[in-house]
């Protein structure tokens, strides 16, 4: 391992975490210069990530779940600079579902996470960028829509720290009695679709809300949206939701999904309606979602699906 340094931005419920400390720790011992920052309250990603920049930091990893990945990528996005002035971008998957980086294939234990930043190259990834009130957004892995959308904002911290990904799929059969539509128009290039939908993927990365994997072909350097609509259902289809979002059943999904695939699209709902981007809701009756090609570069496992060439 190199001097050149790096920068552990952490979220701050696994700060007091032994397994992190002692990768830090053996990283250190390495000879690898390694800053750790932990988050407290809004803003200190960004504030951390303008830290690294300023001290000519090579790398910056996200300590967290999808959210803190989402919240460093979105600070890298924000200084402007293109993706190659910029450090480059690493995970340490500490969340309760850890979507991305399951998908991605990136280590759960911190030390071999930590040790994938020297091992693997680091490619150019796209991000989503999202305006629904005014104001651009960022998300690394997937903004959703609908049931997945409403599991993941009920979800209680408590349940998930207890049963993980499960909490999910428990929140999930709960209000299986009570969903209700919601009616949109979503249309882009070559794309339109209109009617009532209880599910919504727009995928970078492909799976989210605890393993729910709504874009299974979603690929993080091909400059475009996959898109996934899971309409309302019939009353002897309905039967197989518990299925699609329980046991993530590809066939289900399937025979219900309306499937796109585009550079931007927009969504015009008749009530206001949330996106989910990767935990941080986003409530408007109308969004622009569009991909941003290579806009920063991502220490990923090689080999890894997610990546088309």
């Amino acid at each position: 391992m190199g001097n050149a340094l790096w920068y552990l931005i952490l979220n701050g419920k696994s700060a007091g975490d032994d397994a992190v400390r002692d990768a830090v720790a053996d990283i250190r011992q390495r000879g690898q210069s390694l800053a750790v920052r932990v988050t407290w309250e809004a803003g200190d990603a960004e504030r951390y990530v303008r830290e690294a920049i300023a001290a000519d930091a090579a790398v910056i990893v996200a300590g967290g779940g999808d959210g803190t990945l989402s919240e460093v990528a979105e600070a890298l996005a924000h200084t402007g600079q293109e993706a190659s002035s910029l450090p480059t971008l690493a995970l340490l998957p500490l969340g309760t579902a850890n979507d991305f980086a399951t998908a991605a294939g990136i280590p759960d234990a911190p030390l071999a996470a930590l040790e994938l930043v020297s091992r693997s190259p680091a490619p150019l990834i796209d991000l989503l960028k999202v305006d629904g009130d005014g104001r651009v957004h960022w998300c690394a892995n997937l903004a959703s829509g609908g049931f997945g959308t409403e599991v993941t904002v009920e979800t209680h911290d408590g349940l998930k720290k207890m049963l993980g990904g499960l909490a999910y799929v428990i929140t999930g059969i709960s209000r299986l009695g009570r969903i209700e539509p919601i009616r949109a128009r979503i249309h882009g290039e070559g794309f339109q679709w209109e009617g009532g939908f209880i599910a919504l993927g727009i995928g970078n990365g492909r799976q989210a809300g605890g393993g729910q994997v709504l874009c299974p072909d979603a690929l993080l350097d091909d400059g475009r949206l996959d898109l996934t609509i899971v309409p309302e259902l019939s009353g002897e289809v309905m039967s197989t939701l518990g299925t699609l979002f329980s046991e993530g059943k590809h066939a289900a999904l399937e025979q219900v999904a309306v499937r796109g695939r585009l550079a931007e699209l927009w969504i015009e709902a008749e009530q206001p309606m949330t996106l989910n981007l990767d935990g941080e809701p986003l409530q408007a009756r109308r969004f622009h979602v569009c991909c941003t090609p290579g806009r920063v570069r991502m220490h990923l496992p090689a080999g890894t699906a997610l990546l088309g060439g």
